[in-house]
């Protein structure tokens, strides 16, 4: 039951978070320091996401195996000509086929 007050509640957090975003005054949407953070909080989250699983944790150490390590090489490569979502799909493949062939 735990789980699901967990679950609830982080649902109504964001959509208050949005519906925030929704109701606030145009003047503070237009100051260039909101407009900055706004343009840096999802490179920053998301290079966050990127470091925590490409790194594995096992106990005190971190681990970085080949296909993990793969995966993020052809995503790089990748994003230099593809739009976002071919490069996860690029990435999830190379990672996914050589977990397949045991490497």
């Amino acid at each position: 039951m735990n789980v699901w007050i967990a679950v609830i509640v982080t649902g109504l957090g964001c959509y208050a978070l949005k519906f925030g975003g929704l109701v606030m005054p145009q003047r503070i949407l237009d100051d260039p320091r909101v407009r900055r953070f706004t343009e840096l909080v999802p490179v920053a989250l998301l290079t966050a996401l990127i470091a925590v699983q490409t790194l594995a944790a096992d106990g005190p150490s971190l681990e970085l195996d080949a296909p993990r390590l793969a995966g993020l090489g052809a995503a790089v490569g990748a994003l230099l000509r593809a739009p976002f979502l071919v490069v996860l799909a690029v990435a999830a493949a190379v990672a996914a086929g050589l977990r397949l062939a045991g490497l």
